[in-house]
C-alpha cells in the first residue's frame, strides 16, 4: 500500500517535522518509524543529496528500552529503500551527527531526549548538517510505499530478524576528535565529577575527560532510564549534585541528557549553571565572535560585552543553525550558537597551535564542559567565579506536563488581539501583581513580556511535547524562580 507521511501523522498520533519525529513508543510502532525513515531517504533523494548506490546512513540511538526496536526498523528501511545501514549503536546524537557530516551521509538518531521512556523519536541530519524548517515541507509531502506482508496487525514487523552488527567508528570517532584537538594535560589538576545516570554519553565523558588529564569520579549510573532534563532540572537532580559537592572532593560535576547532546555543568558547590549561561562562557573560551541564541536566552550575552555580534533566534536549534549559517556568509570567523537547554553549535572551523576543531552545527554536550573547565584554567578561576563575571541576570524556567498544546495556544491568544495596548492591558491584569507594568512585547516565538522593572515572563508551549513552557529572567536567581514558579501556578489555575 502506499500512504503519505502527511496521513500517517494523523493516524499514528506521531509528530513528524524539522525536530523529526516524537510520539508514545506504543504509538510508534515498526512501520510507522519504517515509513518515517523511508520518507526521509526519499526526500534527500528529491533533492539530489543522496541515490540509491549502496550509500551508507548512520543510525544510532540512546538507552531507552524501545530504542533497539525502532533503530532495527529505521535500518530495515534503509536497505529496504537500496542503502547500507551503519549501526553505530547507543552513542550520543552529535557523534552519529558528526559521524554523518564528515562522511557526507545521512545519520538518523533514535532518541527522546529528555522526554520520560514511555515515549521516543527520531532525528534526523541530512549529510552536511540539520533538518531546517525549510524541508519541512517537503519531508511531510512524501508518500510512502509500504509491504503489507512485511507488518502484523500490531503494525510491528511480521518476522524479527537479527540486529545489525554494530560499528564503532562513530562513537570512536566523536571522543577522538577532542582528544585530538586539546592538550593531553589540559584538565590536570581538576577532579571532576560525571553524573551517568543513564546518559547515553555517560562512557565517553569519562574516557574524554580522563584522557584529557582530570581526575574524574563516575556518579549515579542508572541501569533504568532518567528523564533528566538540562532545561528543567529535576529537583533531585539539584539535590544530589550538592550532596555530591558538599564531599568537597569535587572542582565541577557534569552530565547530559539522555542522548546526550546537552550538557549540564555544576560549579564547586554543586550548582548547575543554566544553559545559557555556560553557553555564554564556552562562547567567551572559543573566543567567538558572532553569536546566535534563542530569544528566551539570558541577555547576560548582551550586557557582557564580550562579542561582536549577537543574532536573537526562535527557539530550537533549527532557528539557531540558520543564523549562523547567515553570519558566517556575512564574514564572521568564529561562529557559534547555544539554547537556554545548554546544546552548543560551532559553526565554524577553530584553529589553535597548529590544530583544527572542525565545525559541528548541531548540538553538541562536551565543548560545553571543555570550554568552561578550561576556561577555569585559563583565567585561574573557580567556576562559580566565572559565572559571577556575567552581569547579574538569573533566567529559570519549568513547565506544565501533560499540558494540550491547543490549551497553551488559547492562554496566548488571550494577549494577542492585535492592539497592543489592549494586550498590554490583559497582560497586567494577570500578571502586575508578580511584575507590575508591561515596558515591551516579543512574539519572536510565543510570547516573552519585559516588564518596566527589567524582570521578564516569556510565555510558550513546547514545540515537541504536551507541555506549556514558562521562561523567567530577573537579577537574581531566587527572583527568577519565584516569577516562573508564580506565572505556572496562575495559568495552571
Amino acid at each position: 500500500m502506499k500512504i503519505s507521511i502527511q496521513e500517517l501523522m494523523g493516524k499514528s498520533g506521531v509528530a513528524f517535522g524539522t525536530s523529526g519525529a516524537r510520539g508514545l513508543a506504543t504509538a510508534m510502532t515498526d512501520q510507522v518509524c519504517y515509513a518515517y525513515a523511508k520518507g526521509f531517504l526519499q526526500y534527500l533523494e528529491s533533492i539530489g543529496e543522496i541515490k540509491r548506490t549502496g550509500e551508507r546512513v548512520a543510525v544510532g540511538g540512546d538507552f531507552r528500552p524501545s530504542t533497539g526496536r525502532v533503530m532495527e526498523a529505521v535500518c530495515r528501511a534503509a536497505e529496504d529503500l537500496g542503502y547500507r545501514a551503519v549501526n553505530c549503536g547507543r552513542v550520543p546524537s552529535p557523534a552519529v551527527a558528526l559521524f554523518g557530516f564528515e562522511n557526507k551521509i545521512p545519520s538518523i538518531m533514535v532518541t527522546g531526549s529528555h522526554i520520560p521512556d514511555d515515549r521516543n523519536g527520531i532525528k534526523f541530519n541530512k549529510c552536511a548538517g540539520e533538518v531546517l524548517k525549510s524541508d519541512e515541507k517537503g519531508m511531510s509531502s512524501q508518500v510512502v510505499e509500504l509491504d503489507d506482508a512485511l507488518f502484523g496487525l500490531d503494525g510491528n514487523f511480521a518476522q524479527v530478524k537479527a540486529p545489525h552488527e554494530i560499528s564503532p567508528e562513530a562513537g570512536e570517532n566523536y571522543a577522538m576528535r577532542y582528544l585530538n584537538y586539546f592538550r593531553h594535560d589540559a584538565l590536570k589538576g581538576l577532579r571532576i565529577g560525571v553524573y551517568q545516570h543513564s546518559a547515553v554519553g555517560r562512557d565517553v565523558l569519562v574516557k574524554i575527560l580522563s584522557h584529557l588529564g582530570a581526575e574524574v569520579t563516575p556518579l549515579g549510573r542508572s541501569d533504568k532510564f532518567i528523564p533528566v532534563d538540562t532545561e528543567a532540572i529535576r529537583p533531585e537532580d539539584v539535590q544530589i549534585a550538592q550532596t555530591w559537592a558538599a564531599t568537597g572532593k569535587y572542582d565541577a560535576l557534569v552530565s547530559a541528557d539522555g542522548d546526550s547532546d546537552r550538557p549540564l555543568v555544576s560549579d564547586e558547590r554543586g550548582n548547575w549553571l543554566r544553559g545559557d549561561v555556560a553557553g555564554v562562557l564556552c562562547a567567551k573560551y572559543l573566543e567567538a565572535d558572532s553569536i546566535s541564541t534563542p530569544v528566551s536566552c539570558n541577555t547576560a550575552v548582551e550586557k557582557c560585552g564580550w562579542f561582536r555580534e549577537i543574532r536573537r533566534t526562535r527557539i530550537g536549534s533549527p532557528f539557531v543553525v540558520s543564523s549562523m549559517m547567515e553570519a558566517t556568509a556575512g564574514g564572521a570567523k568564529r561562529v557559534v550558537g547555544y539554547e537556554a537547554n545548554g546544546g552548543f553549535l560551532l559553526n565554524s572551523d577553530i584553529e589553535n597551535d597548529g590544530k583544527r576543531l572542525r565545525a559541528l552545527p548541531t548540538r553538541d554536550a562536551v565543548i560545553v564542559m571543555l570550554g568552561i573547565l578550561l576556561l577555569t584554567k585559563v583565567q585561574n578561576k573557580t567556576v562559580s567565579e566565572l559565572a559571577a563575571s556575567l552581569p547579574a541576570r538569573f533566567t529559570a524556567s519549568d513547565r506544565l506536563k501533560n499540558f494540550a498544546t491547543e490549551k497553551s495556544q488559547a492562554i496566548l491568544a488571550q494577549f494577542n488581539s492585535g492592539n497592543q495596548t489592549t494586550d498590554k492591558a490583559a497582560i497586567e491584569k494577570m500578571f502586575s501583581s508578580i511584575c507590575g507594568a508591561v515596558a515591551s512585547l516579543n512574539r519572536t516565538d510565543g510570547l516573552r513580556i519585559t516588564f518596566a522593572n527589567e524582570e521578564v515572563i516569556h510565555l510558550r508551549p513546547s514545540g515537541n511535547a504536551p507541555e506549556f513552557r514558562c521562561y523567567a529572567e530577573a537579577s537574581s536567581d531566587d527572583r527568577a524562580r519565584e516569577i516562573t514558579s508564580l506565572t505556572l501556578a496562575k495559568i495552571s489555575r
